[in-house]
């Protein structure tokens, strides 16, 4: 990662790929995931517009990939995760990650939830990402909002686009406080009613596998991409971190998903702009 190159790019958004998915529940190859959505961003397929008519081109300012060795449980990556979103922070710019799975994201927060006191974490995900602990691995993708309520990383989490919550997990969000919002009852959500500093993560499986196949776990009755965009765009932020997991590119159809989070990146980083 070349942090140094975020210098002379006042008001950036750092553009940040970690590989990591030896974390991973079921399937591995979300390791492989950032080239796939930068290959996507820089395809010529669209340009580099935001829905809104931001140049994201002027904005993003691509570091790189950390250095993680991938290994499961591992703390040594969770700390080079931590201490390279804390370079970037650093720096002023607005960090905006590529998974990698869905653990990256605690990781990530020990870095910006301190920074940012009332800071409320957005969720669009199928799972709550709550469990205790999965497979003896506390830094599963299964546990990283257990890990992130249990070290007060954010004030507020809401969950939304939930639709596989079992009795554990259940139990974890009444222990936490946390909010859900179910993708049956989505329409019902007022994103209005969150404030102050906003941090979100997109796990692309909250999408509905018709509009993002290449995930490792496909969960019928899923958002659509058009609902996750107006969630974002609905947001009264400020939008101050930002991260997008799960791609799988082994289990795409046609760089379809990685096109989904390439449009997903865009439209983050017009919000992420100050």
């Amino acid at each position: 990662m070349d942090v140094g190159s975020i210098d002379g790019h006042p008001g950036a958004v750092a553009l940040c790929g970690i590989g990591v998915d030896a974390n991973s529940s079921h399937r591995r190859g979300a390791a492989l995931a950032p080239a796939a959505i930068r290959a996507q961003l820089h395809s010529g397929s669209a340009n580099l517009t935001s829905e809104s008519g931001v140049d994201v081109q002027r904005l993003l300012v691509d570091v790189g990939d950390l250095a993680v060795a991938n290994e499961t449980g591992s703390e040594a990556d969770a700390r080079v995760i931590t201490e390279g979103l804390g370079s970037i922070l650093a720096t002023g710019a607005a960090p905006l990650s590529l998974g990698g799975d869905h653990s990256v994201t605690y990781p990530i927060l020990r870095a910006v939830g301190p920074r940012h006191p009332g800071l409320t974490v957005v969720q669009v995900d199928a799972h709550p990402d709550l469990y205790d602990e999965l497979d003896d691995n506390r830094l599963s993708h299964a546990s990283p909002f257990a890990r992130i309520m249990e070290d007060g990383l954010c004030e507020r989490l809401v969950q939304v686009g939930i639709r596989t919550a079992n009795a554990h997990q259940r139990e974890q969000a009444e222990r936490f406080g946390v909010e859900t919002v179910e993708a049956r009852a989505f329409a019902s959500f007022d994103p209005g009613t969150i404030s102050g500093p906003t941090y979100v993560t997109v796990d692309l499986d909250g999408l509905d596998p018709a509009f993002a196949p290449g995930v490792s776990h496909h969960e019928p009755g899923g958002l659509t991409t058009r609902q996750v965009l107006d969630l974002i765009a609905a947001l009264p932020g400020p939008i101050i971190g930002a991260d997008i997991v799960e791609l799988n590119p082994t289990r795409d159809v046609e760089d379809m998903t990685a096109m989904v989070a390439a449009k997903l990146l865009k439209e983050l980083t017009a919000r992420l702009a100050p």
